[in-house]
């Protein structure tokens, strides 16, 4: 009689990224032997367009298409993921999830968009299945400290700086909120978030799960005492400072991806264009490199992140790379939190530097109702 899963590592967000990433990383730990995973992964939402994903998650090989450029020359190659055992829905499995939170759980894992740490106003715990993911993530951790259960540690993977002190302190706000004891709330503040930020270009989905992604990845974790990497792989770095990493990832690739989305957008672009056939039109091509040159790499400058241009070059033959078929319809989802983040963002760490530089462009996207 086969012996039940276990899966000490329970990821929230079913998306594309994730699959072609920390899971792909966590399959390629298992295969070489590490003892990592596997995986149960949760659907957050109610969404019908992702319930279908669930039933993939059964252990079987989840197809990942490496495609690009690699040293120099074109590649393309099939990986399967192996480390998604089981797939289940916050709002119709909550107990099983709760259950496999409190009993199995040694890790979490989110990805649940730029807008994943959002609250709904006046939302409260209670009985019911909370909306708002980290009311979910409060009532899970509530319940596992109820069951005397060890801290967890937390790799947010949300594209949001110092994600892990976000996330925390949020938790922290949330159970003062809801008056919860002071002793959950000392467990809670034992428990290890990582501030982690991860990078990789998946351009086309795979049905029902899978994703064509490029040959670059990263996935780099800040130190700090008692973390451990999920695994070891040579795309998982524990970094010093993760600043560095941060502000180049989210204010040079993502600002790029989200002022080709609103240029996209704005001027009725056809519905089906690929970020590779956007920049091949010289005039949006001289707009993001008048955007990069004049409002983005003085910036770094100023804040002493010399490594911007080397950069920018590798972002935009990223960007060129001509085996991927990247839509900015999907890179316009979720539009207006994104420009909040990635412009708004840039613009904040100037006014940090106290730096006397015209962002006529930026200022322009930032403002616009589009998204």
């Amino acid at each position: 009689m086969n012996e039940p899963v276990r899966t000490p590592i329970v990821q929230f967000g079913t998306s594309r990224f994730l699959q072609a990433h920390a899971d792909l990383f966590l399959s390629e730990a298992r295969d070489q032997g590490q003892d990592v995973g596997p995986v149960t992964i949760v659907q957050t939402t109610a969404s019908g367009a992702r319930s279908g994903r669930l039933k993939a998650f059964d252990g079987s090989p989840i197809p990942i298409v490496i495609r690009g450029i690699e040293n120099g020359a074109p590649v393309e190659r099939t990986v399967g993921v192996t480390s998604l055992v089981r797939g289940l829905s916050a709002v119709d499995n909550w107990d099983e999830v709760e259950r496999i939170v409190v009993e199995e759980a040694k890790i979490l894992i989110s990805n649940t968009s730029d807008a994943g740490f959002a609250l709904n106003e006046g939302e409260r715990l209670g009985s019911d299945v909370p909306r708002a993911f980290p009311l979910k993530l409060l009532k899970l951790l509530l319940a596992r400290w109820q069951a005397k259960g060890a801290p967890l540690t937390l790799f947010p993977c949300e594209l949001i700086p110092r994600n892990g002190d976000v996330l925390k302190a949020l938790l922290m706000t949330l159970a003062d909120e809801n008056e919860l004891p002071a002793e959950f709330v000392a467990w809670l503040d034992t428990c290890i978030f990582a501030n982690s930020l991860v990078d990789r270009i998946v351009s086309e989905p795979i049905e029902p799960a899978g994703a064509v992604a490029e040959p670059y990845a990263l996935w780099a974790i800040e130190k700090q005492p008692g973390l451990v990497a999920p695994c070891l792989h040579p795309d998982v770095r524990m970094v010093d400072d993760l600043a560095v990493y941060e502000r180049l990832k989210l204010f040079i690739l993502n600002l790029g991806h989200t002022v080709l989305a609103e240029g996209w957008r704005e001027t009725y672009r056809p519905e089906g264009e690929l970020v590779r056939e956007s920049l091949a039109d010289p005039v949006v091509r001289e707009k993001l490199d008048a955007i990069y040159d004049a409002e983005v790499l003085p910036i770094f400058a100023a804040g002493g992140i010399h490594e911007a241009p080397e950069y920018r070059a590798s972002v935009l033959e990223r960007f060129e790379n001509p085996f991927l078929a990247h839509r900015l319809a999907e890179i316009f989802g979720n539009h207006a939190e994104k420009k909040r983040r990635r412009i708004g963002g840039l613009l904040a760490w100037k006014r940090e530097l106290g730096l006397d530089l015209p962002t006529a462009r930026l200022d322009a996207i930032l403002a616009s109702s589009i998204g």
